[in-house]
């Protein structure tokens, strides 16, 4: 049975996911731009900091999946985006 608002809950799924491979590309542009300009010793602190924050976001979400607390697809796609966007998101107002 499909709840009444079913569409709109994944359209704003949608909206969302979305709205952070938006800012991810926009990470991925300053970043590139600051190991560019800042020199070997910050394009290493920043590709160090780049690969830890990618294990510990999917060591997170892996960590949700597999104890269970995710129930749906839905669900699921909601929490990879709770994971990664708070990274993606402090990342982007970190490197603006």
């Amino acid at each position: 049975m499909t709840r009444p608002n079913s569409t709109d809950d994944w359209s704003r799924l949608m909206f969302d996911a979305s709205r952070l491979w938006a800012d991810a590309g926009m990470v991925v542009a300053l970043r590139s731009w600051r190991m560019m300009a800042g020199g070997p010793a910050t394009a290493r602190r920043e590709a160090e900091r780049m690969v830890s924050e990618k294990i510990e976001a999917g060591s997170e979400l892996a960590g949700a999946l597999a104890g269970g607390a995710v129930k749906s697809p839905k669900a699921a796609a909601r929490k990879a985006l709770s994971v990664y966007g708070k990274r993606v998101r402090g990342n982007r107002r970190r490197l603006a």
